[in-house]
């Protein structure tokens, strides 16, 4: 591959051109399932592999949901390819999950020769309107027609990804014109576009901010590069902070302003100020009720996002970080003087522990999953009963340290994005919890891990179930099940199978043990699985009734 210069213009393929490009905004991994459609592409990358790694999968899903792990876990941009249609199809859901989650990620999609696109001629994997179904998925979409227009392509995904309210952006680019050969302007990194700050706005909010007397922090994933910022926020009000899903560890969760649902709920119900951090306020709006005794402040990247369920008092749009600290000095000449709230926020942490106790063996497990992963060791949720346990049980001390995939809440997304977040935090442990309904969606992926000696550990709590399901069945359906039993493998053997490390762990001390283990592994994956019967239900804990006004 031509390398390219500073000033002159290189002759170069659109995809030495894309590849070119993806270095020069700082990419050093592609995550990939190789086809005909991207042959040239992947020839591209073997002539840059001293400058960017590729890591091949076993399934176009499992590409795309460990690009997905790797930019939820730094905050960077991050890309997988594969072929068009059936290779785009599988790798749908971990697109429709990154827009869910404001996740950078970059689709290089294969197409079908340029002339016969929307010509319907039966070409191998063609799919009608594929370039429609990708912009349905994405924040940005464009195709790739000659190699002068690549690096300009990829500049445009790039700053759209990081520009606003993050999110995914695909670039499809037909089998004939990776290969194409042309001049290629000079490639340099595009840097996203910062929005202005509403000094009107700023204002207005710092005066409510100050005035409230029992304010709530709400904080989303939006809010996970500003845990500073928010921590700071919530001494200066006296303020808790709620948080369910993406927004845990933004506050530390040792902190008793730290809050899950239950309390959450309670402080809703009371406050007269609510400030919503990068989060739709999904649960506390449509959940839990809205009132005019309660003021709302939206600070969101998206514009359109504040006004969607009702107009707040105050909208800030922007990167929560900057607006945070524009806040943060401002408040000051507002701020009324609060009792310190710390031990209120320690009796209701105390009671509430006590309500958890009744979810026994969940919590025993949480307790030995917490006590062995380090503070800044990750843990990847996958959709399960212990892990709605963990949603309001599981302390989480640091920002980006407790991955889930949001309102999506897609099983079988954990094992693949807990390889990408280990791809791309090598310097701590990450361990995903699923139960064996979840894991065996990207279960192949285990040879993925081996092949690139990725050392996540996936803890798979068995019951021979889809546990949710058949709960419902049971509680909700005259116990008629169908559909929810599950015929496993023997997990050990399976996992040894693969050349990864596996062991069996029958309660919370053997899985102490066992993660002991396994985090000092650093070069291959583990799997531990622990054989659960039936588990106390944690939905009295999660589902919560309305206490204040009407449905917004």
């Amino acid at each position: 591959m031509n390398k390219p210069g500073s000033n002159v213009a290189l002759r170069m393929t659109t995809a030495e051109a894309t590849v070119a490009a993806l270095i020069a905004h700082g990419l050093d991994t592609i995550y990939a399932l190789p086809g005909v459609h991207n042959d040239v592409l992947f020839d591209a990358l073997f002539m840059a592999a001293d400058r960017i790694r590729t890591v091949h999968t076993r399934h176009e899903q499992g590409a795309a949901y460990m690009a997905l792990g790797a930019a939820l876990a730094t905050g960077r941009p991050q890309a997988y390819s594969v072929v068009p249609g059936p290779g785009l199809l599988n790798s749908s859901a971990a697109l429709l999950t990154a827009y869910g989650t404001n996740a950078p990620v970059l689709a290089l999609i294969g197409h079908i020769p340029q002339e016969a696109i929307g010509r319907m001629l039966a070409h191998l994997h063609e799919v009608r309107d594929q370039g429609g179904i990708i912009a349905r998925l994405v924040d940005h979409y464009a195709r790739i027609h000659s190699p002068a227009e690549a690096p300009a392509k990829i500049a445009a995904a790039m700053r759209a990804m990081r520009s606003g309210r993050p999110g995914p952006a695909a670039l499809e680019c037909a089998i004939d014109v990776w290969g194409i050969e042309g001049p290629v302007a000079p490639i340099a990194a595009a840097e996203p576009v910062a929005r202005p700050l509403d000094e009107d706005a700023l204002r207005a909010a710092a005066r409510r901010l100050g005035a409230a007397r029992r304010p709530l922090i709400v904080a989303g994933g939006g809010a996970q590069d500003a845990a500073a910022e928010v921590t700071e926020l919530s001494r200066m009000l006296e303020a808790p902070l709620l948080a369910f899903r993406r927004g845990r560890g933004v506050l530390d969760g040792r902190d008793p302003m730290s809050v899950t649902l239950p309390i959450g709920h309670e402080l809703w119900g009371e406050a007269d100020l609510a400030i919503g951090i990068g989060t739709h306020l999904h649960v506390p709006m449509n959940q839990w009720g809205i009132d005019d005794d309660l003021a709302l402040i939206r600070i969101d990247a998206d514009p359109e996002e504040p006004a969607r369920i009702k107009p707040p008092a105050v909208a800030l749009v922007g990167d929560a970080k900057p607006i945070l600290r524009a806040l943060i000095d401002l408040i000051p000449a507002h701020n009324r003087a609060r009792p310190s709230r710390r031990d209120e926020m320690a009796a209701r942490q105390g009671k509430l522990k006590a309500r958890l106790a009744a979810l026994g063996p969940l919590l025993a497990y949480l307790d030995a999953i917490r006590a062995a992963l380090p503070e800044d060791g990750i843990l990847v949720e996958d959709v399960t009963q212990m892990v709605f346990a963990a949603r309001v049980a599981y302390p989480v001390y640091r920002p980006r340290t407790y991955i889930s995939p949001g309102y999506q809440d897609n099983l079988g997304w954990g094992f693949a994005t807990a390889l990408g977040v280990q791809d791309a935090r090598r310097d701590v442990p990450v361990l995903v919890i699923a139960g064996d309904g979840g894991f065996m969606f990207t279960a192949c992926e285990l040879a993925t891990a081996i092949r690139h000696r990725i050392p996540a550990t996936a803890v798979v709590f068995a019951d021979g179930a889809y546990g949710n399901v058949r709960r419902s069945q049971e509680e909700r359906y005259g116990n008629r099940l169908i559909a929810s039993d599950l015929a496993n493998p023997d997990f050990v053997r399976f996992g040894e199978s693969f050349g990864a490390a596996a062991e069996r762990a029958r309660d919370p001390a053997e899985l102490a043990a066992a993660l002991g283990r396994a985090f000092r592994r650093r070069d291959v994956p583990t799997l531990i699985e622990v054989p659960v019967g039936p588990l106390p239900s944690p939905w009295e804990f999660i589902r919560l009734p309305r206490n204040r006004g009407l449905r917004a």
